[in-house]
């Protein structure tokens, strides 16, 4: 009997990213690979309090596994810091990870357990690669962000080439300057200096994060595949100037709708969810007609000040919605988020707060009728998958470029501008909810669903992708 591809999967270790890359693992998971899923340290001891103890058993062929992220010590329930992550993980952890996949390999001449056959890594962690090398086995650099969000990274070199960034000054940030429009980006129409990633309004020459991601682009050229959790027809320009650039690239996405599909096995109670989740959400959602509630969620990592939180607060009681308000323990920069007694006091019969809930179930139930998001890629792609139409109040990183695109591109979305005003809420979800345009945004969002279906259905690309990456280039070690 022949043993099974043994695929290691590494998501970055942040929310956004290890729900995904979960995702693509419990596809390959059911197309017969064994997995092990390294998560670090500090995230396996959250989703232990999150979700459990038995919830990371696994099954003798979904095993999960940890290394270290390299940063001090601790063990609050909060979101890291992203650019500490990526610079920590860059620096310290390509011995542990390669520890681990010796370990793996040891532990396969003992137990006959399969050898490492392929390692699947988030696209940021491209010291996987070194480690894939040394073993001489396939590796497939996972980008969990669009794709527009990509090229938009791949862009730092010709902007600081060209002198657009640095940035000269503080002022730069609010002197028009971002508006400069950028017309030389392959596949890609009227962009901004505003809309791409936002680690660009840097005065920092040599800013640690714009050197993290020139880095790991450019490495990405030596991955064996690039997949992105997004559909040909969604971003195709984009993908076709891509795919002149880099390695293969399949598009997989939106990758919980292939999930979706796998039969009631064993991983279908494997979840992801770093926060524990209020599941009485769905029953108060239950008791609302279809359409009627805006869902409010900011992700995993935004944070804002107490003046914003207040300001969001009251453009939601004034608008007359009924609304469910996701607020994390941490959403507040170093504090604790409280809302104002007459806001809990005057929108009590029509709101519903949670500290954090299953989102995907959330977006798809039929009382939800619009979503103000971060526009985070999770956020955004599965709201596309169920036709909800979005406001966007983008926060960090390439969320910029997903509101540009959800804006102008998709004709799903409407943006609200970073200095938020309780007037300019109040305005955007009524119109969302009840206005013109909101009504277009809906009709297109149900257009961009279908697409979605049928990007995802047995003879759809995203499906047909993912068997192609398997076939090409997962399996291409156990052919050589």
């Amino acid at each position: 009997m022949t043993q099974k591809p043994h695929a290691v999967c590494i998501p970055f270790p942040a929310q956004g990213h290890i729900i995904p890359m979960l995702n693509l693992a419990k596809l390959l998971h059911h197309r017969g690979f064994h997995i092990t899923f390294v998560n670090t340290e500090y995230n396996h001891s959250r989703l232990l309090r999150s979700r459990g103890p038995s919830s990371l058993d696994g099954l003798p062929s979904f095993r999960f596994l940890t290394i270290p992220d390299g940063l001090p010590p601790s063990d609050a329930d909060a979101t890291q810091d992203v650019s500490a992550l990526c610079l920590s993980t860059q620096k310290f952890c390509l011995p542990y990870f390669q520890d681990l996949l010796e370990r793996l390999n040891e532990e396969s001449t003992k137990s006959g357990s399969p050898p490492v056959s392929c390692v699947v890594s988030d696209g940021v962690m491209s010291f996987t690669l070194d480690a894939a090398e040394a073993l001489g086995v396939p590796e497939v650099l996972f980008w969990t962000m669009s794709a527009c969000g990509f090229m938009g990274y791949v862009q730092y070199r010709s902007l600081i080439d060209k002198g657009l960034i640095p940035l000269k000054d503080a002022s730069y940030l609010t002197n028009g300057y971002l508006d400069t429009i950028i017309d030389w980006i392959p596949g890609m129409r009227n962009i901004r200096l505003r809309d791409l990633p936002s680690f660009i309004r840097t005065t920092d020459p040599d800013d640690l994060i714009i050197d993290f991601s020139l880095r790991e682009t450019e490495r990405s050229k030596r991955a064996s595949a690039i997949v992105f959790n997004t559909f040909d027809s969604l971003e195709h320009e984009v993908l076709d100037a891509l795919r002149a650039m880099f390695p293969p690239i399949y598009t997989l996405g939106p990758l919980h709708l292939l999930t979706e599909q796998l039969p009631d096995n064993d991983t279908r109670s494997i979840g992801s969810n770093l926060w524990k989740e209020d599941l009485g959400c769905l029953e108060w959602l239950d008791l609302k007609q279809p359409g009627s509630v805006v869902y409010v969620n900011f992700g995993s990592i935004t944070v804002m000040s107490p003046m914003q939180l207040v300001e969001f607060a009251w453009g939601l009681a004034n608008s007359g919605q009924t609304f469910l308000w996701v607020i994390r323990p941490d959403l507040v920069v170093g504090d604790i988020a409280i809302l104002p007694p007459e806001f809990l006091a005057m929108t009590r019969e029509r709101s519903l707060l949670a500290s954090w809930c299953p989102q995907e179930r959330v977006l798809n139930h039929p009382a939800v009728g619009g979503f103000l998001t971060h526009s985070g890629w999770n956020s955004t792609i599965e709201s596309i998958a169920v036709g909800v139409p979005v406001v966007c109040w983008p926060f960090f990183a390439e969320q910029q470029m997903n509101c540009r695109y959800s804006c102008e591109e998709w004709g799903i979305g409407m943006e609200i501008d970073g200095d938020v005003k309780r007037e300019e809420v109040e305005r955007q979800v009524r119109e969302l909810m009840e206005g013109k345009k909101g009504k277009e945004m809906k009709r297109k969002a149900m257009e961009w669903k279908e697409m979605a279906r049928v990007a995802t259905r047995p003879s759809g690309s995203s499906f047909l992708n993912l068997d192609e990456v398997i076939d090409k280039v997962l399996l291409s070690s156990r052919r050589d």
